[in-house]
């Protein structure tokens, strides 16, 4: 038996919270009989935080069902993203040839344990230390094994990560798939620029990059959409208090200038490929968010 009693965590408020509230939509999603990603971890790792431990993590235990905009519409939006950047990071691995993987704000995703993976490959998770902590907490009591060479980075990203990062093992020669997933709209403008900047650095030609930014220029506009009402009324987690409201910088633009190939994509895009996930919808809060994906060419011999 695994012991899931509620515990005090690095997960616990602020941007930590909405770790474990992507982790219970992700078992939401699991458990879907028309499910887009499987995550068997999610369900322990909410189950595992005080903060979390009474939260849905089914769909019937939700009242209103699907319905509802947070456990239903919100969630089935990070189920859609998780099953695409599934696809982005195993396309990269396989097709593209990329053996080293970095997760940048890993937060408690578990595609190190979940994901069929080369046996080859490397997955370097960066976050902070208590993040991390919790995961290994609750993950080490399962005494499951990682599918690929797992690297955990306790790391804030305003430290010196590229200094932790290289003294992990990580090659800068490599081909690299990087991930940001729900990370940047945290981060301010300079921020942005400088990691965007440093992930083009660190990339050897044939690396790739997918991450996900929100576009509008006053996210104000949308305070009182359901998305964000429901989240601040069922889970008290204000997301645009914790979201930089600064003017977003055009990271694919520049990612182009320095020889990116790259695409932009709205999430309903990706409903209509895949046949579910959330539709546009009025005053909708995820009118602006946009996935980007951007490959290095390999330099010509």
């Amino acid at each position: 038996m695994v012991d899931t009693a509620p515990r005090s965590t690095g997960v616990e408020g602020g941007v930590g919270l909405t770790a474990l509230l992507v982790a219970a939509a992700r078992a939401i999603e699991t458990y879907r009989p028309d499910s887009l990603a499987q995550d068997v971890y999610a369900e322990l790792f909410v189950r595992s935080a005080q903060a979390s431990a009474h939260w849905p993590v089914r769909l019937d235990q939700v009242p209103d069902g699907d319905a509802n905009p947070l456990w239903g519409r919100f969630a089935r939006y990070f189920g859609l993203r998780t099953r695409v950047l599934d696809d982005f990071l195993l396309r990269s691995v396989r097709a593209g040839g990329a053996r080293q993987v970095v997760l940048l704000g890993a937060g408690l995703d578990a595609r190190a344990f979940r994901l069929d993976w080369p046996p080859d490959c490397v997955v370097f998770e960066v976050d902070r230390d208590g993040v991390l902590a919790f995961k290994h907490e609750v993950l080490g009591a399962l005494s499951v094994a990682p599918r690929a060479t797992r690297v955990p980075i306790p790391v804030d990203l305003r430290a010196d990560w590229v200094g932790a990062l290289r003294a992990a093992g990580f090659d800068p020669a490599a081909p690299t798939a990087w991930l940001a997933e729900g990370l940047l709209f945290y981060l301010p403008h300079a921020a942005e620029t400088n990691l965007i900047r440093t992930v083009d650095r660190l990339s050897a030609g044939g690396s790739a990059l997918a991450y996900e930014v929100k576009l509008e220029k006053d996210l104000m506009e949308y305070r009182d959409s359901r998305l964000y009402t429901s989240t601040r009324e069922q889970l008290g987690i204000d997301l645009l208090d914790l979201f930089s409201r600064e003017q977003r910088p055009d990271s694919a633009a520049r990612l182009a200038s320095s020889g990116w190939s790259t695409s932009v994509h709205t999430p309903f895009e990706f409903t209509h490929r895949h046949g579910r996930g959330p539709l546009p919808e009025e005053n909708d809060a995820l009118a602006g968010n946009r996935w980007v994906f951007a490959d290095k060419p390999r330099s010509e011999r």
